[in-house]
Order: structure tokens, then sequence, then C-alpha cells
């Protein structure tokens, strides 16, 4: 649905979370999940060390996102939650795919490959990285973020009644997943008891922390031999449109360009209420699309 609170910082972009650290605001969980990590805080870092560790946690978000598990769990929804009813709902996710309607006949093709793909993701952890019992991918004492990469899509449609068909997908046929999907939702719970409640406050005050928070990311630069910089001369301080080139590309970002390299673009937004302080919003390159503001219209999709 639409986000008011992320458009009174200039912001059109639909996704999330967000986060912000001061005047940084983040989009992305997989960015997001990096600058956490990146923080210096008491609690020991859930990131993977060495690099055999570290390829197995990228590949597993490569795996959830890219590899489109996401996006079928996603198909698996029941036709009769209350939200899925809601004809406002309907209009926005229309929007939000980009103009995408679904037909009944597009769903007696697309449900069938969705349940197929998501076994044959439980039958690939059980059968691998499951299979000789461990609590843990990593065999960590706890869950680490090579567990988090794995398990969300798997942890969010599994505890959605009616989502996937138990002959199909279910803790008979593959009990160690299952087992994991457990023992993690156990240790969110436990880790949510551990914690202070989160303050509740109206996008309004929100909005006035930010914007009066000052940066905390250092300043960057324009790589000048990145091949987007040098195929549409990219410049520090010139007005770009940003946007993911999936769902909710309709809702496009305009602010001046900050940096840019090839992990992430940072740009600049001017809110309306607040022409002369805005926010700097760090995207990551990849599943999104950079543009001079002024050639957007003739670029083909």
């Amino acid at each position: 649905m639409p986000r008011p609170d992320l458009a009174k910082l200039g912001i059109n972009y639909r996704r999330i979370p967000v986060l912000s650290t001061g005047q940084d605001v983040y989009l992305d969980t997989r960015l997001i999940i990096q600058k956490l990590e990146q923080l210096e805080v008491s609690n020991p870092k859930l990131g993977a060390d060495g690099p055999e560790r570290k390829a197995i946690e990228k590949l597993l978000e490569i795996f959830a996102v890219d590899g489109g598990i996401f996006s079928r769990a996603a198909q698996l929804l029941p036709s009769d939650l209350p939200m899925l009813k809601d004809p406002a709902f309907g209009k926005d996710r229309i929007d939000f795919n980009n103009g995408r309607r679904w037909s009944r006949d597009d769903w007696t093709v697309v449900k069938p490959e969705a349940i197929n793909e998501i076994r044959n993701a439980m039958e690939f952890l059980e059968t691998t990285l499951l299979a000789d019992g461990r609590d843990w991918i990593l065999k960590t004492d706890q869950p680490s973020l090579a567990d988090i990469e794995g398990v969300w899509p798997l942890h969010w449609i599994a505890g959605i009644p009616g989502a996937l068909p138990p002959d199909q997908v279910s803790a008979e046929r593959f009990p160690k997943v299952y087992a994991w999907i457990n023992r993690f939702q156990k240790a969110v719970s436990a880790a949510k008891k551990s914690q202070p409640k989160p303050l509740d406050i109206s996008g309004d005050k929100a909005r006035e922390l930010i914007l009066n928070s000052g940066y905390s990311d250092p300043d960057g630069q324009v790589d000048p031999s990145d091949p987007l910089t040098r195929a549409h001369n990219l410049k520090r301080g010139e007005p770009v449109t940003v946007w993911p080139t999936d769902t909710g590309s309709s809702h496009r970002d305009v602010g001046l360009l900050v940096s840019l390299d090839g992990k992430e673009v940072v740009y600049e937004t001017q809110p309306d209420t607040s022409p002369k302080q805005g926010v700097r919003v760090h995207a990551p390159r990849h599943g999104f699309r950079i543009s001079h503001a002024d050639r957007v219209s003739s670029l083909k999709l």
C-alpha cells in the first residue's frame, strides 16, 4: 500500500522495511542487513567468517530472492485471505506489479508451479545442508545470517494456514527443514523477549527525528570507472531517477546523485515540506536501475 510516511522524506519507494540511521535511509533488506552488520555494537555479528562460510551465506541469499523462492511462496497465499478480497488491496497490487492482472486461468498454471518450486527448495535443504541433523546451517550454537537468508521465505509461507498442501509439503515429508523452521521461530521469540519493547512514534515525529539527526555514513564519490557512469556520463550533484527493476517499478525516486559504485547508489531527496533539508537514500545496485532524471521516459524496460 502507499507509504505516506516515506513520502514525507521525498521517497516514493514502496517496499518495507527501510532503515534510517540519522539522515541516511537504506532500502532493500539485503542492503539493510549489510549495514547493520557493519555497526559497532556489543552483540556478536551474525555474518559468517571465512570464505567458504561466506559463500554459503551469499548463495542462500541468492537462493531465496533471485532464485525465486520468495516470489513463488507469495503465489501460494490462500485466495480466501481477507486482504486478497479487498478491492482496494487488489487495485494496489496491480499497480505494485506494474499493471499485471492475474486471471483464474493464470492461477491454475502458477500455483502448481509454485508448489513444485517450494517442494524442491525443501528437498534441497533436507538432503544437503540439513541432512546430517545439524541445528543451524553453519553448525553454529545460535542461528547465523546464513540461517536467516535461507529460512525466511519458508518460515513465512509455512506459517500461513492453507498455503501449502500437506500431501506435497509438510513436516512429515521434510522433518529436518520443519524442525529448523521451528528452532528459528523459538530463537526469534526468545530474542524479542530479551529486548526492550520498541517505541511507537508517528510518521511526523519520525520525519522530525530523521531530518534533524545528521548523516551517519561518510561521504562517497561517483566512481568514474563504473560502466554506468561512463555510459550515462553521471556526475555527482546531478538529478537521477532510481527504481527497482522487478515489482514496484512505477514508484520511482528522484534525487541528486551523491555517490555510486558497483554495490550501492546514494542519492539525496528533497521533500516538498522541507526542500532545503533532505535525506540520503542508499539502494543496492543489484535489482535497481539508475538513470538521468530527464532520460527515464525514453528507457524501454
